[in-house]
């Protein structure tokens, strides 16, 4: 694995790659929760590597910030449980500028008890922005845990104009 850090109007982001694959492992934040330790991370990519291993990924998060980009096409690499897995292939299927709770992904995998578990897994979503785990909500409506904070998750939200009388400022 290698890494590259950028910069984002949400701060430093740190992009890890899969060498093998070339897809995209995770993004995090600065104080991301649940990030592990930046020696987990591979090298650190020089300019021109980074450039060309992640060009794509820093290209389509600059469309996004710009309000240019609603989907992201990159190749991805996310490593996790099968049922993880699951929970973020259901985040890839929330549309842009909307959200869904904790409660509506359980029910699309088949098990409406499993609304905890959705959380944890949300959570524990490497790949952040690119699978918008941001537009999940609580059932209340409230903006309840993001691994890179509430502010962050506010602002993402804003930016997709998700809600309604709220800036997109961070």
């Amino acid at each position: 694995m290698s890494y590259a850090v950028v910069d984002s109007p949400i701060g430093l982001l740190t992009l890890v790659v899969d060498d093998s694959s070339g897809g995209l492992r995770a993004l995090y934040m600065e104080n991301h929760r649940h990030r592990p330790e930046v020696t987990t991370f591979g090298t650190l990519l020089e300019k021109r590597e980074a450039a060309r291993m992640l060009g794509a990924v820093s290209s389509q998060l600059n469309e996004y910030f710009a309000g240019e980009r609603s989907v992201f096409d990159v190749p991805t690499a996310p490593v996790g449980t099968p049922f993880q897995l699951a929970v973020w292939q259901q985040l890839l299927e929330i549309p842009f500028g909307t959200t869904r709770t904790y409660g509506e992904l359980a029910l699309r995998l088949g098990n409406p008890k499993a609304v905890r578990a959705v959380g944890l897994a949300n959570g524990r979503n490497p790949l952040s922005i690119v699978v918008p785990c941001h537009r999940v909500i609580g059932a209340s409506g409230a903006l309840t845990g993001f691994g890179g904070g509430i502010e962050r998750k506010e602002f993402l939200l804003a930016l997709e104009g998700a809600l309604p009388g709220h800036p997109a400022l961070f």
